[in-house]
């Protein structure tokens, strides 16, 4: 049986392992960087290893890549890829990787995202997130 305390402790693990793929994406979007390379200094800086949620969402990230871009691009009604701040993009690629699955729920897929966004760049950021990722879940019948 898992405690409260427990479930708490996994939601804030969890959130941490999705901001640190978010900003480790992001960093190699903007750098150009290889990841491996960014991982390894992320690693150094912190002390200790990435957590297996972050390298799970990076990877997944990496082999959808092409995919993934395709949708916000399909979604994101007259903006293209290339247009999309860095950090949007990088939230909005492991938001749709997270829709895909059965855990997170979509809203929490879903505010999890906004409040990256709306913490790394800005309000309007955010509700752009939430527009996408809005239509998204509607596509997959996971949203309202």
């Amino acid at each position: 049986m898992t405690t409260e305390v427990e479930t708490k402790d996994a939601d804030a693990s969890r959130r941490q392992s999705r901001r640190a793929a978010v900003m480790l994406l992001y960093q190699e979007d903007l750098t150009g960087h290889a990841m491996d390379e960014i991982i390894a200094q992320h690693e150094r800086d912190a002390g200790r290893p990435l957590p297996a949620y972050s390298r799970a969402l990076i990877d997944g990230v990496h082999e959808q890549r092409e995919r993934l871009d395709a949708e916000i691009g399909e979604l994101a009604v007259d903006w293209s890829i290339e247009r999309i701040a860095p950090v949007e993009r990088a939230v909005l690629r492991v938001a749709l990787l997270e829709l895909d699955q059965d855990d997170p729920p979509a809203p929490v897929a879903i505010a999890e995202a906004v409040a990256l966004a709306r913490r790394y760049a800005s309000p309007e950021a955010a509700a752009f997130v939430n527009g996408i990722l809005g239509a998204a879940a509607r596509t997959r019948g996971t949203g309202r």
